[in-house]
């Protein structure tokens, strides 16, 4: 069976990463996660990929030409889909456009609601527990040249609770909606790409 060829893009853990990776062949059939790419050397994400098999690759900022050297190694392997998982680097215009309709990305909001530049990681939740809000969540988006503006493609909520530290609200926020979420996004992308390749 035909599949589209997914990268992970990652900086840190790789939690999401591991959701994904955990769905496939379930929530995951129309892709297949053929390579990770991290901009840090020692995150442990790569780990998880090579518990799982999956070829990974490390490109560094600060060895310059960053962008240029992500997107010969993305045709290089064919890639169809990209995919953001905590992955701590904003991308130029120029590169999204490059993959218009092809990049996803996990936010730890309710669009739009705490996104944008600046607004990732705990900061999120901090601000979330600082606006006394009942409810949060996360949503799957589209990646375009406005941090956090591609369109939405899946949104879910999770309850906010009384006594909820951020660490405590981010590990709900991940369990209950990013880690659901991010594999039936990149479900449905992988068919729409397929779709769109045999059309």
């Amino acid at each position: 069976m035909l599949k589209a060829r997914i990268a992970v893009l990652v900086s840190g853990g790789g939690t999401n990463l591991q959701a994904l990776l955990d769905s496939q062949g379930t929530l995951l059939n129309s892709g297949e996660i053929v390579l990770v790419v991290s901009n840090n050397a020692n995150a442990y994400a790569l780990q998880r990929a090579a518990k799982a098999g999956v070829e990974s690759a490390v490109v560094l900022k600060k060895d310059g030409c960053f962008e240029e050297r992500l997107i010969a190694l993305l045709e290089e392997k064919q890639i169809d889909l990209i995919i953001l998982a905590g992955f701590m680097s904003i991308l130029s215009a120029g590169f999204t456009s490059r993959f218009a309709n092809r990049i996803l990305n996990v936010h730890p909001s309710l669009i739009p609601s705490f996104c944008s530049q600046g607004y990732y990681g705990l900061r999120v939740d901090e601000e979330d527990l600082r606006c006394g809000g009942r409810i949060t969540g996360a949503t799957v988006h589209l990646v375009n040249e406005i941090p956090d503006g591609g369109r939405i493609l899946l949104q879910k909520a999770v309850a906010i609770e009384e006594n909820d530290t951020p660490e405590v609200l981010q590990k709900r926020v991940m369990e209950q909606a990013e880690w659901l979420l991010l594999p039936r996004a990149a479900e449905l992308m992988s068919r729409e790409i397929l779709e769109a390749t045999h059309d």
